[in-house]
């Protein structure tokens, strides 16, 4: 066997959205590397691997970080396509696992064109036939899922508005308290902004409500101190980040208003966070605790679900932290809320598998750690933590999930009790309908790509039992 710095690298699709991001033609890059047209296009179609003074010529010319350029890419493109043909509109089709891989691996863009129509098609499927008849057409990609592909582009990480938040944070105290009235007093100098607590009742059904003719932010009683601290950064960044924020909208490029409105505020709520827990010494914080949740909610004066968002952002080259997927399931079981990080091991429309313990995280703030292992045999390690009813859960309650692949087990002190690599670990799925595990017991239905193999005179331990060919 080879060894891994002598292996091969096909890199072709990887160096072809390189160039298009640079608005290169294929002369116009071979003349920057000193090659030929017709070499680069052979290396863009995996006809010749990349070799190590090559990726030196790219590093150089191209400032790329080449550990990230030759970083196996992740399987969600793959299972996110398999997950789509295997709908009931092309089952039929019976197109093999090989011919997936080879369009997930060398064509990404044909696999995102494909993603893009079948979540319109999706969208379509949910509106009722007598809406698509009225006078307003309803958008081909909806605003939530256009957000949450253009923050999966990302990586969940803004680099310029991750420097601007530091920036401005090097300048105020690090304790939660005084970080407050810090931004208070900043508001109240730079903008002429006041910040009010106010009673529930005067701004009811709110849990904030910017007054603009007396330039005055109200607060409501009810937000806890984190709600509050969040609140009054947002405020700040949405006035001192605005050019950075808004040229980073304009970049994501928003199908509509909706869209744009969406972004802005997903943006703001983003820049609020990187001020709050600035990127350098919130990494190495969470890095030395060994990602002790609740020590980290109390050094930076934050929330669960404020933290749990933090994680999934530490993107930033050269300085990477643990690539955690968060997932906010609600008490039906849905997913309200979901980053998909580097390898989000369950379905990507849809909800997750049953076997996944995050649904009955106690609301005690305990931590509690699974390893779970999926049909391909990839294990994660994932830390869920019941939401408590607050201001904004007056019903029922939500779960927090964080998880990451389960070599990254020795950085998380939650994960301790666990053998990450021998030791038991819970199988799961991607969801019942695109699950092939067979000894399930906790199967609510039959997977899509199998027939049934029913029988009257046997009835199996587990339902639905599938023929394996």
């Amino acid at each position: 066997m080879a060894e891994p710095g002598n292996r091969k690298l096909y890199l072709g699709p990887k160096l072809r959205v390189l160039r298009r991001e640079l608005g290169l033609n294929q002369t116009q890059m071979a003349e920057e590397l000193g090659i030929s047209p017709s070499y680069l296009n052979h290396l863009e179609r995996n006809q010749r691997p990349l070799t190590a003074q090559m990726l030196l010529r790219l590093a150089n010319s191209y400032d790329i970080d080449i550990r990230d350029f030759t970083a196996p890419a992740a399987d969600g493109g793959p299972r996110e396509l398999g997950e789509i043909l295997s709908d009931a509109l092309v089952r039929d089709i019976g197109v093999t696992r090989d011919e997936v891989l080879e369009v997930a691996e060398n064509y990404p863009g044909v696999t995102e064109a494909i993603a893009r129509f079948y979540r319109a098609l999706s969208d379509l499927r949910r509106v009722p036939g007598a809406a698509l008849a009225g006078a307003e057409r309803p958008p081909l990609v909806a605003p939530v899922d256009w957000l949450r592909e253009m923050i999966a582009r990302a990586g969940n990480h803004f680099a310029e508005i991750d420097a601007g938040a530091e920036s401005i944070a090097a300048d105020l105290p690090e304790d939660p308290a005084l970080l407050q009235a810090a931004l208070r007093t900043r508001l109240k100098d730079r903008h002429g902004m006041s910040v009010q607590i106010v009673r529930g009742d005067l701004i009811a059904g709110r849990l904030r409500h910017y007054d603009m003719h007396r330039r005055r932010l109200m607060l409501s009683e009810r937000l806890p101190a984190s709600g509050r601290l969040f609140a009054i950064a947002c405020h700040l960044v949405a006035q001192d980040l605005a050019d950075a924020i808004a040229a980073q909208v304009a970049r994501a490029a928003p199908p509509d208003e909706d869209s744009r409105r969406l972004a802005t505020i997903a943006l703001t709520n983003y820049a609020a966070a990187a001020l709050v827990m600035p990127y350098d010494r919130f990494r190495q914080a969470a890095e030395q605790s060994r990602h002790d949740l609740p020590l980290l909610c109390d050094r930076f004066g934050v929330s669960i679900e404020q933290l749990a968002h933090r994680l999934t952002s530490l993107n930033r080259t050269g300085a990477r932290g643990v690539p955690f997927f968060m997932a906010k399931i609600d008490r039906a079981g849905q997913i309200a809320k979901r980053f998909d990080g580097e390898a989000w091991p369950f379905a990507r429309y849809g909800g997750t598998c049953p076997r996944w313990d995050a649904h009955d995280a106690p609301a005690s703030g305990t931590v509690a750690s699974q390893l779970i292992e999926t049909v391909e045999g990839k294990r994660f390690v994932t830390l869920a933590i019941g939401l408590p009813r607050g201001a904004t859960q007056a019903r029922g309650r939500s779960v927090i999930a964080l998880g990451c692949e389960a070599k990254h087990a020795a950085r998380i002190v939650h994960a301790d009790g666990l053998d990450a690599e021998r030791g038991e670990a819970t199988g799961v799925g991607p969801s019942c309908p695109l699950c092939e595990r067979r000894a399930c017991p906790d199967r609510a239905l039959p997977p899509l790509t199998r027939a049934l193999d029913l029988h009257s005179y046997e009835r199996t331990a587990t339902p639905y039992p599938f023929r394996r060919v």
